[in-house]
This record gives C-alpha cells, structure tokens and sequence, in this order.
C-alpha cells in the first residue's frame, strides 16, 4: 500500500544526444572508448554482495574487431546458480518491507547515475560489447534505461494508489500488493541494454529479489550496469548477477520450490521450452510463477499506393537496417505496390549503397559487425541459398566478411512468392525481403501479411489514404503488439508506446508500462470493521 504522502517527480524522456562534431559529448564518449579499448576488463558475478571469480575465464572481444580482448569474465556453475539463489532469498525479507519510496529512491539515483556520469562509459561498453554505433547506443544504454527507471517509479506509485473506492460506514476497504513470494529469475538478451538493466530493477523496484543471467555476448556492459545498481544502494543480495549456461540454469532453477516468476526477452524456441519446463515442475513451486516473455519477430511494413515514396523508402531503410537489423522490432519483410516500385527500389538501393560500414569508433559509420559468429554465419547462409534459389533476387548487399569482424553487408531480396523463406522466417541481421504485389490486391494482401507468421510484434503501414489506412489498422490489429502509421516500426520510447507482442512474440506484458510491474505483486485485499456485530442474528430472523 501507499504510507506516507511523498511527490515522486513526474518522469520526462531523457533527452538524446546528438554527438554530432564538436560536441562535448562526443569528445567524452571517445574518451570513455579509448579508455575501455587500452585496457582488459576482470568482470566477476555478484553474489549477495560478493565480487565472485573463478578458473573459468572466458574473453570478450568486440564484434566488429574479434581480435581484440576487452576483457575476461567469470563463468559459474550450478554452485553459483544455487547460491545466487540463497543470497536472494536472505535479502528478501529486509528488502520487500523496506518503505516504497526507499526502494524508489534507490532507483531514481540509478537513473541520475547513468544520465550523468556514467552516460559515457555505459554508452562505449555497449559500442564496444555489442557493435552498436553512437546513435543506437545513446537511445538504448543511456536513455531507454533511464526512461525505464523514472517512468516504472511512477508506474509503482500508481500501482499502490489504486484502493477500493467504497468502504461502507463502519468498515474500511484496502488493497495490498504484495511481492511474489521467492525469487524472481531474470533472462535478457545482446541486443539492448535498456532490455537487460530494465527485466531485474522492474522485478525489484516491486519488492521482489532476483537472480539474473544475461547474453554473454552483454556482459560487458551489464557489469557497468551492476556497478551503477551498487552505487545507488541496491542492497546486497537483491539482485545477483550471474554468468552460467542457460540449461544449467535452468536445470536449478525451474526445480526450485522458491522461483515465483521469469522475465524473459529472447528467442521464441527458448521460451517455449521454459514454459514447458516451468508446467512439468509445476507441483514443486510454492505458488503458481508469473512468466512474462518478450520474444521473437517477423516484422513487417505494408506500403499503399498513395503512400509518398520517400517517406516510405526512409521508414524501410532506417526500420530495417538501423543496429544491423538486430532488434526483434526491425523491419523484415516488406510489401510493396507494383505501382511504387521502380521509384521506391531506386531510392533503397541508392541509401543502403550509400551507407559506411565498418567500427563503432569511427563515427561516420552507420552499419557495424553483428553480435558473433554464430549469428554470421546463419545470415550468410541465408544469402547463399538467395543467390541459388530463383524465387529470390537479391538487389543490393549480399556479401559478407568476417576477416576482421563479423560484417554482413545490408542485403534487401525481391521475393517471387510471399511465402519465400526470407519471408517467414526471423533471421535477426540487416536482411530485408522484399514482396511486389499488384494495386489491386491491397486488401488480399493484408490478410497474406496477418497469416505468413507466427509472429506479431510490430508492423507499420505507409499510405496517405485514411480509407487505406483503416483498413490496414482494422486488418492487421493482432499482428502487431506495436503497430506504427506513416513511420518505421522500430523505435518504441517508454511512456510513449509501451512496448509488447502476442502470438509467438511473448505475453505482451508491455514492457514500460504499468502493466508489467503489476506482474511482480500479488495483490491482498483487507477488510476492517470498526464496530463488529456481537449477535449472529439478522432482523429477517425476528418474529412478527
């Protein structure tokens, strides 16, 4: 419940830098780069407090310069798993009883923290750990996070305000939310550290204590993210970060009897299978476990024949290639009116062909390496098979080089058929398929866009036609938890667009929202009454 009479400062987005030549930040941010790039990084766990190193040394590299060790970090064991578990659990009770605003506070100075003076070296760990340029890393690791942070405190007092609205003469009727009873067990994934900061502090903000794995391939900069969360008092034993396999992980975990919920952003295969898990051990939990998951997608842009071409060439462009396509909001199919075409295949090709590729330190450079090898390696089989397959044409990129990093050269494929295999399948890398339909078949092809996939996370539409329009709102309204008009369909801003899909994209809890956080509490509800009857006896009962 909400005690005490406290204003919370009403959140605003956190405005975004523009590095542009010149700037203070820019030269701040290239410092923090030639600091992080000229020395080799020793990144424990932390367990209940401890910094946690073991024999296990595994190196960092960054993705566009492989040859290069940012550092090593400490890989765990089942051990760790369990006692990251007890640690949770021994700082649960102090933590879920401290007041409100104290946790509050705690997450208001991680915010201050990271919007100030660790903007920058959060900024280059995550240019450096995940190949992101400047740009995309100002959004994500610094302000998404701290939009996360601000806007979910609000969201919480909210959340604690909500009571009865009636409480009869004589009685008083309240609500109570409370934490999830045990452990909250946080999974998040490479591509935004917003993502990965936001899943354990939602969780904790709410009272609960968490046990949380990141991507490997995002532990250098979740290790600036811990650094920040010690700094602004997160008690210890709140959250504990741990770097383990995910099945052995999930071997521990799942069998638990204190795991009370996930939060999740990842793969669809991945989660699917912890659902799974989670209902096979279902009799072994204390209560039943919230499962909250953001997962995959097969994101799409429809384009009508009134749309203006270069609007609609610029929202596929940036939706599709900004971050290397890395984001599971990223344009990745694409349907296009015959009549649009030939103007609209020229303005594509000439962008992407002017585009700079190559490392996060040279700012000029609008595409970098993607996150490893495993993920090259996948997209430039895809390609391969395009250059084989004749209902495919590939216009533009198609090439790849992992000499030096992992660089795969933005590639837009013209299908033949809509149900190509770049068509249906997510492929999570800067690869566009492009699909031609005929003017005519604008409502066919809307109904083609809602069935090729079991995904429905974003989609946008282009058109000036409000008819048009509608008809696309109407027709594709679940197959995108995030649907944009007349823009590109990347980019959700916390406080804004809470961001979230169905069908095979997760559980649509909306992450920076009121929704989510009401997640991570379990409500009671109180009654009290003043003056109790003594007598077991209603007036119905008297004789005439």
């Amino acid at each position: 419940m909400l005690k005490g009479f406290f204003h919370v400062p009403e959140p605003v987005n956190e405005p975004i830098l523009s590095y542009a030549p010149g700037s203070r930040e820019r030269k701040l941010l290239q410092q923090a780069l030639q600091t992080a790039m000229a020395q080799e990084a020793d990144i424990p766990m932390y367990i209940g407090g401890r910094e946690v190193r073991t024999d296990d040394r595994v190196s960092l590299h960054p993705p566009h310069r492989h040859k290069h060790v940012l550092g090593h970090y400490h890989r765990g064991s089942r051990e760790h798993i369990t006692q990251a578990i007890d640690a949770a659990l021994a700082a649960k009770s102090r933590w879920e009883n401290l007041p409100w605003e104290q946790r509050a506070a705690v997450f208001l100075k991680a915010a201050d923290l990271i919007a100030g003076p660790y903007r920058y070296k959060l900024n280059a760990a995550t240019m450096l750990g995940q190949s992101k340029n400047a740009f995309q890393a100002e959004i994500d690791s610094a302000c998404e996070i701290v939009d996360f942070l601000r806007f979910n405190v609000k969201y919480m007092t909210e959340i604690y305000a909500q009571q009865p609205p009636i409480s009869p003469r004589g009685t008083w009727n309240r609500l109570e939310q409370r934490p999830l009873e045990g452990f909250v067990f946080a999974l998040t994934p490479f591509n935004f550290t917003a993502i990965a900061g936001n899943l354990p502090t939602s969780a904790a903000l709410m009272g609960n204590v968490v046990v949380w794995k990141p991507a490997d391939t995002q532990i250098y900069s979740a290790n600036v993210l811990m650094e920040v969360f010690r700094e602004a008092g997160v008690p210890d034993g709140v959250i504990n970060l741990i770097y383990v396999d995910g099945p052995t992980a999930g071997d521990v975990i799942f069998q638990h009897p204190d795991f009370a919920g996930i939060h999740f952003t990842g793969s669809t295969g991945v989660f699917q299978t912890i659902w799974k898990t989670i209902g096979e051990n279902i009799q072994r939990y204390r209560s039943y476990p919230r499962i909250v998951g953001e997962t995959g997608g097969k994101d799409f842009i429809v384009v009508h024949r009134s749309a203006d071409p270069k609007a609609a060439a610029t929202a596929i462009v940036r939706g599709a290639f900004e971050y290397q396509g890395q984001k599971c909001s990223a344009a990745s199919r694409v349907y296009l009116p015959q009549s649009l075409w030939p103007q609209l295949r020229e303005l594509m090709v000439n962008d992407i062909r002017s585009f700079n590729i190559g490392p996060v330190e040279d700012f000029s450079n609008f595409i970098n390496a993607v996150i490893d090898e495993k993920s090259f390696d996948k997209l430039a089989a895809y390609l391969d098979r395009a250059k084989q397959d004749t209902d495919a044409e590939i216009i533009v990129g198609g090439t790849y080089d992992k000499q030096e990093g992992y660089y795969i050269q933005p590639t837009v494929i013209v299908a033949k058929r809509p149900d190509y295999v770049t068509m249906c399948e997510e492929l999570f890398g800067p690869v566009l398929t492009v699909y031609v339909y005929d003017d005519a078949d604008w409502e066919n092809t809307l109904q083609l866009i809602d069935q090729t996939s079991i995904y429905a996370l974003t989609g946008a539409v282009i058109a000036q036609d409000r008819y048009a329009i509608d008809q696309a709102a109407h027709a594709l309204r679940h197959a995108a938890g995030n649907f944009y008009i007349n823009d590109k369909c990347t980019g959700a801003v916390v406080g804004q667009q809470p961001f979230g899909g169905a069908r095979g994209s997760g559980t649509n809890d909306k992450a920076g929202s009121m929704i989510n956080l009401l997640r991570w509490v379990s409500p009671r509800t109180i009654k009290e009454t003043f003056d109790p009857p003594t007598d077991y006896r209603y007036p119905f009962m008297e004789k005439e």
